[in-house]
């Protein structure tokens, strides 16, 4: 399963979850210590902002980026490892993009519309970073399908912060 949070609930999603894995994605510049119960290898931070195209100044979500956490989510021993948790500064747009995208990966047989609605079902204020999505949708050979399943579920409801949620994986 894979858990969503924003930052601010972020040590206490590892407490409740005993997850062994987290992908953090913050601003570009972001520091952040890694979480004391976690070994490095445990752990990616990948710098992007929140933007769904380039700006002069920030560093939009990338293809490389996209390559790092899928590598990461396919790399995940969920036996030994328990929950992945994937978050974001406000677990609304890069972190829930994110965890749709791994979800994909893991799960090729699983629809793409179906997930999206699922993930709306699970998070009514996710807004997946169309970016993130639309470089996954190539990587894994999807043929837009990733993308145009995003576009239906459509801007989540208005927040400052999303709420912790699991996706999960299933198969």
């Amino acid at each position: 399963m894979i858990w969503v949070t924003p930052l601010s609930a972020l040590q206490q999603t590892l407490d409740s979850t005993g997850a062994r894995r987290v992908l953090t994605l913050l601003s570009q510049g972001t520091s952040l210590s890694l979480p004391p119960a976690l070994r490095s290898t445990e752990w990616l931070h990948l710098g992007m902002h929140d933007i769904a195209g380039e700006v002069p100044g920030y560093t939009a979500p990338s293809a490389s980026h996209v390559e790092s956490m899928l590598e990461f989510g396919l790399n995940w021993k969920r036996a030994q490892e328990g929950p992945l948790i994937v978050h974001c500064y406000a677990g609304i747009s890069r972190s829930t993009a994110a965890a749709y995208v791994i979800a994909a990966a893991l799960r090729p047989d699983r629809d793409e519309e179906e997930l999206a609605l699922e993930l709306r079902r699970l998070a009514p204020t996710a807004t997946p970073n169309p970016l993130i999505v639309a470089h996954a949708d190539r990587l894994l050979g999807r043929n837009g399908r990733m993308s145009e399943a995003i576009r239906r579920i459509g801007r989540g409801a208005e927040a400052s912060e999303g709420t912790p949620f699991c996706l999960r994986i299933g198969g």
